[in-house]
């Protein structure tokens, strides 16, 4: 009765429509998520976006036993699942008309758009869609997946998949970036119909460990550029702090002992640490190449400004930083990890430089050349 109740709330149904949605959900909620279980209204998967991080994500669900369909612009990511035998279709339409789902990871707005309502896109033929489920993994802004979620609800199935005659959208952005992608270890944040959620949870599980439903439509996208927004001040906080107590005489790796001991640990010291020579496995130990770029980085910001805006909210922080990681762009940075902020915004020092023998004249001309920004201010 809550789930009934929490639907009419969202969508209105007939009592027929309602009896088949349960029908239809109820094996996806009872059975396991192994491949020899796939539910049969999710098992033909239209992947578009093979990219650093949909290449590992449509490889994963390929791996768990679902039938995939691809697409990407770039004839090279397509010719890697073409050559194993995937089915590859020029254009989003083309991937539309086999599948019962389409998951989607695109770099930007104007991409997702593109893909869904552009010329050959997904919704071309939008009185007799096949799929009855989209979901947008890419990280946009939540007016955008609002929008196209309800240009959605407007189109018609092809063919009734036992619950109402409109298809429906999920938001579902990830975290964990390229390592978890291909790993499958992802954090989904999905925003719709939570029945729908519910029913697509074997496919979310099959590309990541965690899925938390954040609400309705739109809902998805927001908890991603606020996660973003997060990391980035924490990454620049991080960092500030890092060559400031470089300047002041103590090593990175001393500071790292005490930030991850103590109340300033976080994830951009334990587990991302942005300084050379702390920490292997991170962009910073390979030159910042690889990870999150400043590019993507700087998107997100502005995502997070444009929203604050729109809803007349003051957010400083998130300004200072989009700001910061769009100088590091226009620097030519914007192809390295996030992180890189400690070195080419602060001028942050590599752990041995600091480690070895150094005169206190050459420490004073550092000290005056290479002084951080919040020092030159203040």
């Amino acid at each position: 009765m809550a789930m009934a109740s929490r639907l009419r709330a969202r969508v209105v149904l007939s009592r027929c429509e309602w009896s088949n949605l349960r029908s239809l959900l109820r094996p996806s909620l009872n059975r396991g998520f192994s491949s020899s279980s796939i539910p049969s209204h999710l098992e033909r998967v239209g992947f578009i976006g093979l990219g650093n991080m949909g290449f590992h994500m449509a490889s994963n669900l390929i791996t768990a036993g679902y039938k995939i369909t691809v697409h990407d612009i770039n004839y090279n990511a397509l010719k890697k699942f073409s050559e194993k035998g995937i089915p590859a279709k020029e254009t989003p339409c083309e991937v539309a008309e086999s599948s019962d789902v389409i998951i989607t990871m695109l770099p930007s707005s104007s991409n997702v758009l593109d893909v869904y309502t552009g010329r050959n896109g997904l919704l071309h033929c939008r009185s007799h869609l096949s799929p009855w489920l989209f979901i947008d993994s890419s990280t946009i802004d939540p007016q955008t997946s609002r929008m196209l979620s309800t240009n959605i609800s407007k189109c018609l199935l092809k063919e009734k998949k036992g619950f109402a005659n409109n298809p429906l959208m999920l938001d579902a952005p990830v975290s964990g970036g390229v390592p978890a992608a291909q790993a499958g270890t992802l954090t989904f944040m999905v925003g719709g119909l939570e029945e729908a959620y519910l029913a697509a949870k074997p496919l979310f599980l099959s590309m990541g460990k965690q899925t938390i439903y954040c609400g309705s439509s739109g809902n998805g996208a927001a908890a991603k550029i606020c996660n973003n927004l997060a990391m980035a001040v924490s990454m620049l906080g991080v960092s500030e702090a890092f060559v400031l107590g470089q300047h002041l005489g103590i090593t990175a790796s001393t500071l790292t002992k005490i930030f991850n001991s103590s109340s300033a640990r976080c994830w951009s010291s334990d587990s991302y640490n942005p300084v050379p020579g702390i920490m292997e496995g991170v962009p910073s130990s390979r030159n910042y190449d690889g990870g999150f770029t400043s590019k993507l980085m700087a998107k997100d910001l502005t995502l997070a400004v444009s929203s604050a805006a729109e809803i007349g909210l003051k957010c400083p922080l998130t300004s200072e930083a989009r700001d910061i990681y769009m100088e590091l762009c226009e620097k030519g940075y914007d192809s390295k990890d996030f992180s890189c902020v400690f070195r080419h915004y602060y001028s942050g020092l590599a752990a041995f430089v600091r480690r070895s023998p150094i005169s206190y004249a050459v420490q004073a001309r550092f000290l005056k050349q290479q002084c951080c920004p919040i020092i030159m201010q203040a």
